[in-house]
């Protein structure tokens, strides 16, 4: 019986691969500037380095779980999360969701797969590790934002925080309305099994890493690498860009009938950049105001955020979670970004 497993995960891998390759095949055949160097440089080294990462984050969780170390990372969010009864373990993601995302999520897949903790704290947790990911690209976008927009970067950054701590804060509060009271968040009742963990020896939960780690990794290759190689070749066949494309000209033409706030959404759109560097550029020559500036720059992110995210996370969440529960993470974290994002620009228009 113990070899039917490892059966199963040998011809899930091997239609895996057979899937991707078909994928990758029709793409070199198809698909107008796609070659082996552009695989290798934009596809394979990228999906190493991600495998690798995941990989990476597997093994901290088992680490951290059998040293005992989930509450001293939780120490961080305790306050909050005790308060949204999410306990120590999802405190434990959120703390290594400063460093890493993949990581972060990692961790939380394999906290639930253990049985540590719920669907619901699942999915909390992750739409609360948005906090720790602001602040991880946060010193990136600020050196370019505020260089091109001044102080209309400024308020752009202001709105996307008020909306960040809007949706955080109304997480808070669901999980303590509607999550039953986690034993884990009582330090009492939590200090015997975590103290009992510590005195693990280093081999027994290096075995376990041994165990668990390449089963998982199988689990999770199995649709890593199909999904991210189509996701691929769309990109490369510009699907992704056309969606974005239309969808910025569509709520542009439809919402802010303003040529020049067309320009700054679609240029956004477009590229991360160029939105920014098209607003300061109509903010200095006088067309923009420093209030529609930040509100172009607001709804360029509403319009291409979204599409960035299905295109460079949606392998990734399928791939560390499962192709159901990835996807529903993805587009519920995604529709409530916007909608914090969009009440957030109303509330500021009518200031």
């Amino acid at each position: 019986m113990a070899n039917k497993p490892k059966k199963s995960k040998r011809r899930a891998i091997l239609i895996s691969l057979i899937v991707s390759l078909a994928i990758l095949a029709w793409g070199l055949a198809t698909v107008e500037g796609m070659s082996f160097e552009v695989l290798t440089r934009q596809l394979l080294l990228p999906l190493c380095r991600l495998l690798a990462i995941i990989a990476l984050g597997l093994a901290v969780g088992e680490i951290i779980e059998a040293s005992g170390w989930t509450r001293r990372l939780g120490v961080i969010a305790r306050p909050a999360f005790r308060f949204a009864r999410l306990g120590d373990h999802c405190g434990a993601t959120f703390s290594a969701a400063f460093f890493s995302g993949t990581a972060a999520n990692t961790m939380l897949a394999g906290f639930f797969q253990d049985g540590k903790i719920c669907k619901k704290q699942l999915f909390l947790t992750n739409l609360l590790n948005h906090f720790p990911a602001y602040f991880l690209h946060l010193p990136t976008t600020l050196f370019i934002v505020i260089p091109l927009t001044g102080k209309a970067g400024g308020l752009y950054f202001l709105l996307t925080f008020s909306a960040l701590l809007l949706r955080c804060s109304g997480i808070l509060v669901f999980g303590h309305i509607f999550l039953p009271k986690n034993p884990e968040s009582d330090p009492d009742s939590a200090a015997r099994p975590f103290q009992a963990a510590e005195k693990q020896p280093k081999a027994a939960f290096l075995a376990r890493i041994r165990d668990k780690l390449p089963n998982r990794m199988i689990g999770i290759a199995v649709y890593v690498i199909p999904v991210y190689s189509a996701v691929f070749v769309l990109n490369t066949l510009g699907l992704f860009n056309l969606a974005r494309d239309w969808l910025a000209a569509f709520i542009t033409h439809s919402f802010i009938p303003v040529e020049s706030l067309s320009v700054v959404v679609i240029s956004f759109a477009a590229e991360f950049t160029s939105g920014f560097a098209a607003a300061g550029a109509l903010m200095d020559a006088g067309v923009l105001t420093v209030k529609q500036t930040a509100l172009a720059l607001l709804v360029g992110n509403i319009v291409a955020f979204p599409m960035r995210a299905l295109r460079h996370q949606l392998p990734r969440y399928i791939g560390i979670f499962s192709p159901r529960i990835g996807l529903e993470l993805l587009l519920l974290g995604q529709g409530l970004r916007v909608v914090s994002l969009i009440l957030a620009g109303v509330v500021f228009w009518l200031i």
